[in-house]
């Protein structure tokens, strides 16, 4: 090559060490360098060639190193190091200045620490050539690795344990049980450090390990689970190929026999006994039994089943599922009279079978089942168990309906007695006779009110009532002709006035209460009384129907509008009853078509012509007439009584009504008298108005203390009152005109003196003599209500006398 290099060339020495096997080899290689010089560069043109600055391959270094001195890993050198020091050898990466150190002189690599190739398998470092006195690179650093060298020094690991695996019994011989693996650390492409092998060190007797897969097969065909249910097996792997020297681990496999149904049901006996009462409802369990089975789980699922025809028919026999036992039930009623002990044959056998150890033998097994039966006081039986009876609803009260019997069915055979439950018989229609059990009617039966009974006949042991039995009894009432047919119903028909002979009017049906068993037959005829009849014909159709017609041609209503036809009826037997029942026929106006226009019976008329709906309407527009002259009058009442309200001057305000007795007229606070007072314009009357003496009617004494000592109601002659005359008579003729106005019981009118009194006037109005001249002794004889008064006036003139004197 004719080109220059491009700064320094360097040259790298490869040192290889090895302890056991190599020893430390030095490996120097010279290539091209990494640059290439100018043209004119004096080293060019001197070689020819450039050299390459860094020589370059790995290094190795082997694990688990246990000398005292650092283990020499290499070398690395520049071409233009010419050893004077003037260059520093560096390296940087994983465990450069902890791991790996280098000589900065010599370029030479140590390893300081013990490595191991499973922690870490390589490294890698950045080499570096520096100016010692710049610090400046000499050359651009460049990256290599030390790997670490594997020896044998890990042993095989089962890293998936504890095993279990499990095989079926009887098994045959190389059956795959499982299947286990070890791991081993060392490196698997140097040397044979990682190549395992397996092999059996417990229960070779029974397991065999495949070598290289590691798989484990059974060694014999004669497993039994019932035997040994499991086997602890120890598997060990080797290194280096099993070679001497290797090294090995081992785990512990579990395997577990599991079940197959190659052992048959078993009982532990050939005989069980049990006992039950013969009252004993169907349904009672009378015991159970259980037939043992060496296999487990579902293996030992059994059924049991009874054998023998006898058993069958009296016993059953089921599985419990949770016990897996026989349980035995009674099917039949028992009877201890009839037999005392039952022989039962029960076979249980698998429900499971497995085909491939059929030849081992039967999976079943019987035993025989023992069932005495305990007598105990049973009640009567009826028999036979009839329980249907009937009987005339004619016969007399006292006649034998049948006859029930029952028997004691115990071998003592007491006597029975019988009774009616009355629960269900208690209008006591029937009675029964306790010793014979004879029913015989207690009252006079009805077909028509009833047709069947249903009662309750107990039969008990004569010495012992608590032994009762029941029976249900049916009885049914057979009919007599006692009831006579009649009309179906009232029957009403209508026949036009201008009707022809021979047409139909209304067809009749009876009925009947009776219910013979050859069915109805009635005839049909008119009544005796009818034999002169002209003017209708009855027809029997035969088919318990007749029909009416018209004999003759025309009616008239003016004549007669209603014509009475009665029918006797009479019915088959036997014995043959009748009845008469009446046709109501009457007249009507009818249209050409035949429609009926009218009869003489207003409601006939109104029915005929016109419909329901009609008849609706027309009611509701008379209800709303009726409400709307209502609303009128109560419209106008109101209105009168609101201006007579307005008009008038209500007098009753000035009306005070007094439930006690006040304090006379010299009590002024009781009431006020300007109400009453202003209606009217008094003068004061002084003593020079009235003139002189007595005789003129003046006041004696002294008149100014008089008239303020007592009011003095004076009518003077100027007064007016036709006034308050005209204003009261108006108010009576208004209420007298006026009937919606009550009357006004407590209005009076004080405007006058009364007159014609046959007492007295006890007041000092319209008087002119002092209380003095006056002689109230004739009060006493007034009566108990005026004591009072009379005390009263009494004693004021006394006082007064006494001052006189």
């Amino acid at each position: 090559m004719a080109k220059g290099l491009q700064g320094f060339s360097w040259t790298m020495l490869l040192l290889f060490c090895t302890i056991q096997d190599l020893g430390a080899r030095a490996m120097h290689t010279a290539v091209e360098g990494p640059g290439l010089g100018q043209p004119g560069d004096p080293a060019l043109l001197a070689s020819g060639r450039v050299k390459r600055g860094w020589v370059w391959n790995q290094f190795f270094v082997v694990e688990e190193y246990t000398g005292t001195e650092p283990l020499y890993v290499g070398k690395i050198h520049s071409d233009s190091d010419e050893g004077d020091g003037s260059i520093k050898y560096t390296i940087s990466g994983e465990g450069a200045g902890t791991i790996f150190l280098i000589d900065e002189i010599t370029g030479d690599i140590h390893a300081t620490e013990r490595l191991d190739r499973e922690q870490k398998t390589f490294y890698t470092l950045r080499a570096q050539a520096r100016d010692r006195q710049t610090d400046q690179l000499l050359e651009p650093e460049s990256e290599f690795i030390i790997k670490v060298q594997d020896i044998n020094d890990s042993e095989p690991r089962f890293l998936e344990g504890p095993y279990i695996g499990s095989v079926a019994e009887l098994s045959p011989i190389g059956t795959s049980v499982m299947q286990v693996m070890a791991s081993d650390a060392d490196d698997p492409t140097y040397g044979s450090s990682a190549r395992v092998v397996y092999s059996v060190l417990e229960g070779e007797q029974h397991f065999t390990v495949d070598s290289k897969t590691g798989v484990i097969r059974t060694a014999v065909a004669d497993l039994d689970r019932e035997t040994q249910d499991r086997y602890e097996v120890v598997i060990r792997a080797t290194d280096m190929a099993g070679q001497l020297g290797g090294l090995s681990g081992s785990t512990t496999v579990t395997i577990v026999i599991t079940d197959v149904n190659d052992n048959p049901p078993r009982f532990p006996q050939k005989m069980y006994q049990f006992s039950i009462v013969e009252t004993a409802p169907v349904g009672t369990a009378i015991g159970r039994v259980k037939a043992e089975d060496s296999d487990v789980g579902e293996n030992t699922d059994m059924t049991y089943q009874v054998k023998d025809e006898e058993g069958v028919e009296m016993f059953k026999v089921t599985t419990d599922s949770n016990t897996q036992e026989a349980v035995i039930t009674v099917q039949k009623p028992l009877d201890y009279e009839s037999k005392k002990v039952h022989t039962v044959v029960v076979e249980a056998l698998n429900k499971f079978v497995d085909p491939r150890f059929v030849d081992l033998g039967t999976f079943r097994d019987q035993t025989i089942v023992r069932v005495s039966v305990l007598d105990v006081d049973e009640p009567p039986e009826f028999r036979p168990p009839s329980n249907l009876m009937e009987v005339q609803e004619d016969v007399h009260v006292g006649s034998v309906v049948g006859v029930v019997t029952a028997l004691d069915p115990d071998t003592a055979n007491h006597p029975v007695r019988y009774a009616i439950d009355r629960s269900t018989d208690a209008e006591r229609i029937f009675d029964i006779d306790a010793n014979t059990g004879a029913i015989v009617t207690g009252k006079v039966l009805d077909r028509e009110t009833a047709g069947w009974h249903n009662i309750t006949v107990l039969a008990m042991e004569a010495d012992n009532h608590s032994q009762v039995s029941r029976a249900s009894l049916r009885i049914r009432i057979l009919d007599v002709n006692d009831n006579p047919p009649e009309l179906a119903t009232p029957y009403e028909a209508a026949v036009c006035e201008d009707a022809k002979p021979g047409q139909l009017i209304q067809t009749i049906s009876v009925v009947d209460r009776d219910e013979p068993q050859s069915g109805h037959r009635f005839y049909f005829t008119l009544a005796p009384e009818a034999t002169n009849n002209h003017h209708f014909s009855l027809l029997d159709i035969k088919d318990n129907t007749a029909a009416v017609h018209t004999q003759r041609m025309g009616f008239n209503r003016q004549e007669q509008d209603v014509y009475l036809l009665p029918i006797l009826v009479v019915d088959s037997g036997p014995p043959a009853l009748s009845s008469t029942g009446t046709l109501t026929i009457r007249v009507c106006g009818c249209d050409s078509n035949g429609a009926i226009q009218s009869c003489n019976s207003t409601a006939y008329v109104v029915s005929a012509t016109l419909s329901p709906g009609a008849l609706i309407a027309l009611l509701v527009c008379i209800l709303i007439l009726v409400v709307l002259v209502l609303l009128i009058l109560t419209l106008k009442r109101h209105h009168k009584s609101h201006l007579t309200s307005e008009d008038d001057e209500d007098m009753r305000d000035n009306v005070i009504k007094y439930n006690d007795e006040g304090g006379g007229e010299q009590d002024t606070e009781a009431y006020d008298m300007s109400a009453l007072r202003s209606l009217y314009d008094f003068s004061e009357i002084k003593g020079s108005d009235g003139g002189g003496g007595p005789g003129d009617g003046g006041l004696s004494g002294n008149p100014a203390s008089e008239l303020h000592a007592l009011p003095q109601w004076v009518q003077s002659p100027d007064l007016d009152f036709s006034v308050f005359r005209d204003y009261i008579c108006k108010k009576v003729e208004q209420a007298d005109e006026d009937l919606s106005v009550p009357p006004y019981d407590s209005f009076q009118t004080y405007a006058f003196e009364g007159s014609d009194s046959p007492v007295p006037s006890l007041s000092s109005i319209n008087t002119w003599s002092s209380g003095s001249e006056q002689d109230f002794s004739y009060l006493g004889g007034w009566g108990p209500r005026f004591r009072q008064l009379a005390a009263l006036y009494a004693g004021r003139r006394g006082e007064e006398d006494s001052e006189e004197s």
